[in-house]
């Protein structure tokens, strides 16, 4: 970002401190946040989870799919549930592009995030995908991460080279077979943990084939920090 960028966005920050805004999900006049206090604190928070894929599991402890069926990546941090009003946010900064969304849901991420990995790098989006929404929201939100942290940042360590249907319009047997071979990287990642940026984890179909591949360029370890995990009820 130039110079002139980064004042205009001091100068943005600074009205926000000054001015405020409306909350987005109450409309409650607030602070720079765009989530009172009150909306903040009750989003839906997970129940006891499995460790690695973020689904209910009683004490915490490995479920017994990842027992019978270990996933490729190890370990998924997720701050909500993806319900109302989080899955609100989450649809906001996707398709109606509230990028202050981004910033916050990273804040919240930092502090799972930090020492846990050599590298972020965000859920990859189609070019074709790209050019449409016109932003990766994902990268959006590692950015901010990176921001907070100083982690390492690659958005470009991979690359989505099938531009496959999306995930939320196939049945849930289905989306394994619709995600295969969609990533492709070229860099080497040999010894390295690895943090994968997303918004939300539905089956964790995709996430477990990005891992796949993040393993087979050497990853040691692959961390998914997502904001919202969806669960069937």
């Amino acid at each position: 970002m130039s110079n002139r960028g980064r004042s205009v966005g001091g100068f943005a920050r600074l009205a926000l401190d000054w001015l405020g805004q409306d909350c987005a999900l109450c409309g409650t006049r607030c602070g720079p946040e765009p989530l009172c206090q009150e909306c903040a604190s009750g989003l839906p928070g997970l129940p006891e989870h499995c460790p690695r894929c973020a689904l209910p599991s009683p004490r915490g402890s490995l479920c017994g799919s990842c027992l019978a069926d270990p996933p490729h990546f190890d370990e998924t941090t997720a701050l909500w549930l993806y319900e109302f009003p989080c899955d609100r946010l989450v649809q906001a900064l996707k398709y109606r592009a509230w990028l202050g969304l981004a910033s916050f849901f990273a804040q919240r991420l930092a502090s799972h995030a930090t020492g846990t990995a050599d590298v972020l790098i965000p859920m990859p989006l189609h070019p074709e995908r790209l050019a449409q929404r016109g932003f990766n929201q994902a990268l959006e939100i590692a950015r901010s991460l990176a921001a907070r942290t100083g982690m390492a940042l690659d958005a470009r360590a991979v690359r989505r080279v099938h531009n496959t249907a999306p995930q939320t319009d196939l049945p849930y047997d289905e989306r394994a077979k619709n995600i295969r071979d969609a990533f492709e990287t070229r860099v080497d990642l040999s010894g390295k943990a690895v943090a994968v940026v997303d918004d939300v984890m539905t089956t964790g179909a995709t996430a477990n084939e990005l891992a796949r591949v993040l393993k087979r360029a050497g990853a040691a370890r692959v961390h998914n920090l997502v904001v919202a995990r969806a669960v069937l009820r």
